[in-house]
């Protein structure tokens, strides 16, 4: 068994790491609820842009659906893992990182591939086991807004209107709850036509023509796609950050319960050595 200092310096760290567990518990805790507000107020908007988008392309020919929605020989893939800056929650990162290794060596095995990372995780990992990583955008997280993200979305769009990627695939956490997020693989481009026949927009009157308002919604679109991605992505950090530090200080809290028996214990035992002695002493002077 383990001596007293031992068991009491383990107690005083388990102790201080409580403290900065629960620290960031709360801390993640208030960040969420900001991060969950500006993900809940941007999906019906989102969700909108796209019915309308839909709707509006099933009534144009394909050829009418502009450069985003041609379709091309997938030869050169573009996939745009979505992770955080920092550590500590749970399998936020891991999850994204082995989707996204997946995607690289069994569905585009044959392909070529780059990376454009956005979140410190998948730079450092893909930059380390040396995938083509094209560009990193870690700097979003600092100020995170509608401008930025809708920059990297610029540089998509232009890659692939020059011919440089043929596919381009989101993967990102979405948020459901604080305890829940599930990983999403997102087509991002081509745009896909509608597989609704019976997609309707209704009786109205387009000015400008319809090709014209769907060559400026298109962009748009997927502009919005993308910041919807990365604040999902912000809000399932969060959560995931939240309930890894709530496990771990409940498993710290058990840890030192157990330390705080195990000193006790020790304790006991050596106070119960210390009496045997004198009482030992006691009746050899008394012979």
């Amino acid at each position: 068994m383990a001596n007293l200092k031992e068991i009491r310096n383990r107690i005083t760290s388990v102790g201080s790491t409580m403290q900065i567990t629960s620290a960031m518990k709360m801390v993640s805790a208030a960040k969420l609820k900001r991060a969950q507000d500006a993900i809940t107020q941007m999906r019906p908007y989102a969700n909108k842009l796209t019915e309308l988008l839909v709707n509006l392309s099933s009534s144009l020919d394909s050829a009418e659906g502009g450069e985003f929605s041609s379709d091309r020989t997938i030869n050169n893939v573009l996939l745009v893992p979505i992770t955080s800056n920092r550590g500590l929650c749970g399998g936020f990162n891991a999850n994204i990182i082995k989707q996204t290794t997946s995607l690289i060596r069994e569905d585009f095995a044959a392909k070529n591939v780059s990376i454009l990372s956005i979140g410190k995780k998948s730079s450092e990992y893909f930059k380390n086991n040396n995938y083509n990583v094209v560009s990193i955008h870690d700097e979003i997280y600092a100020d995170l807004n509608y401008e930025s993200v809708s920059n990297i979305s610029e540089s998509i769009m232009q890659d692939y209107l020059d011919l440089k990627y043929d596919k381009v695939i989101l993967v990102y956490n979405q948020f459901k709850n604080a305890a829940t997020q599930n990983v999403m693989r997102e087509d991002y481009l081509p745009v896909e036509s509608p597989n609704d026949e019976n997609a309707s927009i209704g009786d109205y009157i387009f000015e400008p023509q319809k090709k014209e308002i769907i060559e400026q919604l298109i962009p748009k679109s997927l502009k919005t796609q993308l910041f919807k991605a990365v604040l999902d992505s912000h809000a399932s950090e969060h959560g995931a950050r939240m309930t890894a530090m709530h496990k771990a200080t409940d498993n710290a809290s058990e840890l030192k319960k157990d330390l705080t028996l195990s000193y006790n214990k020790a304790r006991q035992a050596a106070i119960t050595a210390e009496i045997l002695e004198i009482v030992g002493g006691a009746e050899a002077l008394n012979n």
